[in-house]
């Protein structure tokens, strides 16, 4: 299998599953149309050989589960040319095995293929709830001169390599205090998370107002 955008290149076990309430997507969708709206996330015919683009996810259940068990709810693969998603168009991943390049998942819909990068994120801090991935080519490219860590550009996105780099960021740079990093080997694919949504979206969209000033 190739890595072409949006293709799933993790393992897969899942189940199908009723879809979740829409009240409870509400909160995620309402970012999700914020992202949308800045064009962070989508799809268009001209990008990315017109593959979908972008997700968000938020975490599920209580604090202090082992780390591959820290399930989250997260967009569906290719929904990103949906304007308003429903229940039906989310994904529970119930379990993440980086190691084993594994994702356990339920549903009407299989998981977004940068599932194991969210796990993995989940699994580093207990603490984390929100991640948002997202495409901003402008930041992307000007990842370097805003000092963002940015991981190895010989490393797909959605892959164990991916997972080892987002440890490796953690443990060698400032990335838990950004809030966000670049993914080096992912055209135009930026990652933003904390503990509250509001968290992982003003440290995304603070960086784009810096690059906006570098007047590139």
């Amino acid at each position: 299998m190739t890595s072409s955008e949006g293709i799933i290149t993790f393992r897969l076990t899942f189940r199908k599953a009723p879809p979740m309430a829409d009240a409870d997507v509400r909160e995620i969708n309402a970012w999700r149309t914020r992202l949308r709206d800045a064009q962070l996330l989508g799809q268009d015919p001209s990008r990315y050989d017109g593959y979908g683009f972008g997700n968000i996810s938020r975490r599920l259940g209580p604090h202090g589960l082992p780390p591959y068990r820290r399930p989250f709810v997260i967009t569906g693969s290719q929904t990103g040319g949906i304007e308003l998603l429903s229940g039906a168009h989310y994904a529970s991943v119930r379990a993440c095995h980086a190691d084993q390049n594994l994702i356990i998942a339920e549903g009407p819909i299989h998981p977004s293929s940068e599932s194991l990068t969210h796990g993995t994120l989940y699994a580093i801090d207990d603490a984390l709830r929100w991640i948002m991935h997202v495409h901003a080519p402008n930041l992307w490219r000007h990842a370097d001169t805003l000092e963002l860590p940015v991981t190895h550009p010989s490393v797909p996105y959605g892959s164990p390599e991916m997972s080892q780099e987002v440890v490796r960021l953690f443990t060698d740079t400032d990335v838990r205090e950004r809030h966000l990093f670049s993914m080096g080997g992912h055209e135009d694919g930026l990652v933003a998370f904390g503990q509250t949504a509001t968290e992982a979206g003003a440290a995304l969209f603070a960086a784009l107002k810096r690059v906006r000033r570098l007047g590139t």
